[in-house]
Order: structure tokens, then sequence, then C-alpha cells
């Protein structure tokens, strides 16, 4: 539902909170924009207000006006736009399996080493072994490659 016409919802004034690329999660679909009602809406800007109950989950051009910013909202799109392209190439690596039965893969200049114990999944990366994503196991090569991918981006 559009707010934007509704009385007691402020126009200006806003502070981002959050900013989401929903398509981190494969399953998720388009959000709406919750302040002009824009359908499709890939990276959702999250905004708050002192005079209003919650957050606003908005699309760009609504949060540069909502905000005032016309800036920092379009350098977070451009920002996760090239991170998604990193994260697509990153997942179309190959990884080798080696005599030991472990998985490794070398990436600009890296190397990740995955194993399998006991139905978890972990890899060492700069000597740092990870086995949780998003605060569980991992269970699966898939969620192995996503987690390894996010502290590849980080570092």
């Amino acid at each position: 539902m559009a707010r934007w016409d509704l009385p007691g919802v402020p126009h200006k004034g806003w502070t981002l909170v959050g900013f989401e690329d929903i398509k981190e999660n494969p399953d998720a679909e388009y959000e709406t924009c919750e302040m002009c009602g824009n359908e499709r809406i890939r990276f959702v800007h999250i905004l708050s207000h002192p005079d209003y109950n919650g957050v606003m989950r908005v699309g760009c051009t609504c949060a540069e006006k909502m905000t005032d910013d016309y800036n920092t909202h379009r350098e977070h799109e451009n920002y996760m736009q090239k991170r998604a392209s990193r994260r697509s190439n990153f997942m179309k690596q190959e990884w080798q399996k080696n005599q030991n039965g472990n998985w490794i893969l070398r990436y600009k200049g890296d190397r990740i080493t995955a194993i399998e114990r006991n139905g978890s999944f972990g890899f060492v990366f700069h000597n740092n072994w990870i086995w949780d994503y998003k605060g569980k196991r991992i269970r699966d090569l898939e969620t192995l490659k996503l987690a390894a991918f996010e502290v590849f981006d980080e570092g």
C-alpha cells in the first residue's frame, strides 16, 4: 500500500537503518516499495523515523526523497550490484576434490579448503575454520560456497 498520500506518514527526516539485496536469498521474490507501491524492488532501503512506528522498506528513489540524501542510496545500490556480480562469479568456480577427499578452490591467488565431518561441512580460509553460516551449521556444498564467498569477499 502506497503511503505518500496517507496523513501521519512523514515525508522527510527519515534515517537509513539497513539495506538488503533481496536476491541474496535465491528463493526470495522482489519486494514492493512501501511508500510509493512500485513493484519489483531488488535493493531495499530500510528507513526509520522518530514520528513513525516501525520501519519502512522502500526503493532507492523514495529513500532519496525521504532522507534528503541523493548520494548514499545510489552508492549502496552500486556496491550491492557489484557484490552480486562477484558472488555470481564466485559461485561458478569449480572446486577440485583432492586425494584426501577434501574440496579445494584456488581463486584470485587465495586457497579455500573444505571438508565434510559428521554430516557438516567446514572450510578454512587464511587459517580460520568456518563451520556455520547465518547462525546454522553448514550441511551442503551450496551453502558452503555461499559462506566461503561471504568470508572471501569480506577478506
